[in-house]
């Protein structure tokens, strides 16, 4: 009688640590990442950039500085005049990241391979979070070096050793991963790229101008915790008041961001892929 040994499968379990790995070698596999945040640092040191050689004292009206004030700029809203449109390619790319596994189908895949789920979610917003917080920073600090050099002689220029300036530049790359953090969430809440790109953009952009069609008392209590106008106060150098402090601006946009990741784990629990 023949006795056959079937081959040892090694079954490997799933850890936290494996999963993370996972949703990294997929973020870097995919060209459309390397292609979106090359535009997002391209946008925030070229618009920064050209914003600084460009700047003119005669354009701004008299009053404090701030974001909102409609005072002079400083040298930090200048250097990072691009933050705006380097938000939007880093949330749309957050977007894509997560919606784009629900339009191809991929999700199934991981999901069998993560029954628990929620690693899923985690890794995908710490892996993308961490990378577009760093090369934010980096696009930062690049933005206002060569502005620092369009604005030589001028009244605004600061020293990056200026009280705040590095704090400011700082806040910014964090506001930028957390818009990235924000646009994965949003992606596994809504599981359409296209619904969640609106979204983001409505957010970010939209929401903040539609309060001025409210009363003005309305106005200035709302304003100022709308996740946009939340999180330009995280990078702003100067504190104006109608605006939040750069801590309590950090604290309600990482809350709107928080709010989004557990409706998007309620979601990825609760309901099929």
């Amino acid at each position: 009688m023949t006795v056959t040994t079937l081959p040892t499968v090694s079954v490997r379990t799933v850890t936290g640590r494996r999963v993370l790995r996972s949703e990294w070698a997929k973020f870097w596999s995919l060209r459309s990442s390397w292609i979106t945040l090359g535009v997002a640092l391209l946008l925030l040191i070229a618009i920064g950039a050209i914003a600084s050689a460009t700047y003119s004292p005669d354009a701004t009206n008299d009053g404090p500085p701030g974001p909102g004030s409609g005072g002079p700029s400083d040298a930090i809203s200048v250097a990072l005049t691009g933050s705006t449109f380097a938000s939007l390619a880093i949330g749309v790319l957050g977007v894509l990241i997560s919606a784009g596994e629900y339009s191809t189908g991929m999700i199934r895949s991981t999901l069998a391979a993560v029954p628990r789920r929620l690693p899923v979610l985690w890794s995908k917003s710490a892996v993308f979070g961490t990378t577009a917080f760093v090369l934010a920073t980096i696009g930062a600090l690049a933005a206002f070096q060569l502005g620092s050099l369009g604005l030589d002689g001028e009244k605004i220029a600061l020293p990056l050793g200026d009280d705040g300036v590095l704090r400011s530049l700082v806040g910014a790359g964090l506001y930028l991963g957390l818009v990235g953090v924000f646009g994965v969430a949003l992606g596994i809440l809504v599981r359409s790229t296209a619904g969640g790109i609106a979204i983001l953009v409505g957010v970010l952009l939209i929401l903040s101008g539609l309060t001025s069609l409210l009363p003005n008392s309305w106005e200035d209590t709302i304003s100022p915790y709308l996740p946009g106008n939340a999180g330009s106060a995280m990078y702003a150098l100067h504190e104006s008041s109608d605006a939040l402090t750069p801590g309590a601006g950090l604290a309600v946009f990482a809350g709107w961001v928080a709010l989004t990741l557990a409706g998007a784990a309620y979601r990825l629990v609760r309901t099929d892929a």
